[in-house]
């Protein structure tokens, strides 16, 4: 009796273990994106909450929480080098908690010129796949969309914060609206049309 007893008890903790090492060696699926991450970068200025509209539109859309990020800038007044290294940063934070090899960037307004000397000066060539800017001081930083990235303009006649020269890239997909003023790019449902079209191309 005994010896059965031990012998069904044997089997038991045989099963316990064989299970606990499967339990064990389970993935996580905490970091698990279907979609490219996005960063939205601010202007001057401005805060990560400038992007709640958008986000919201996004997550609409089929974007997840963990694909949505948004940065807070170290300098408002738009210090490139600090800014710079700050959007580097977070990037590399998003890429490591993703697993995803490359991220997309909203910008507005200085946001924009921000996020190009990023792309040109601090590595972001090889990790970012699309840049989107609203209003963007692009032609602060350069006069080219950078090679390699996919650069989508997108900048409003009614402008009377960042002038529409400034917006406007060699290489890009510029694309000019009507109606809106500066900050009206961040809550306007045309232009989330246009972000969503240009992360879908």
């Amino acid at each position: 009796m005994k010896s059965v007893i031990n012998m069904r008890l044997t089997i038991i903790i045989a099963l316990l273990v064989s299970l606990t090492g499967l339990w064990g060696n389970a993935p996580s699926a905490s970091a698990a994106t279907t979609h490219t991450p996005i960063i939205f970068v601010h202007g001057l200025g401005g805060s990560a909450s400038n992007f709640t509209a958008i986000e919201s539109y996004l997550t609409r859309q089929g974007w997840s929480s963990n694909e949505l990020y948004a940065i807070d800038l170290p300098t408002k007044n738009g210090v490139q080098t600090l800014n710079a290294a700050a959007i580097r940063s977070k990037v590399d934070d998003v890429l490591a908690r993703t697993g995803s090899t490359k991220v997309n960037i909203v910008a507005h307004s200085m946001g924009g010129a921000n996020s190009l000397y990023y792309i040109l000066n601090y590595g972001g060539a090889d990790k970012v796949d699309k840049l989107i800017t609203l209003g963007g001081a692009n032609r602060l930083t350069t006069n080219s969309a950078p090679a390699g990235v996919d650069v989508t303009s997108i900048y409003t006649l009614n402008d009377q914060v960042v002038s529409n020269y400034l917006s406007i890239l060699d290489g890009a997909n510029n694309i000019r609206i009507v109606g809106v003023m500066h900050i009206g790019l961040l809550f306007n449902s045309n232009v989330n049309s246009l972000i969503l079209e240009a992360l879908q191309k």
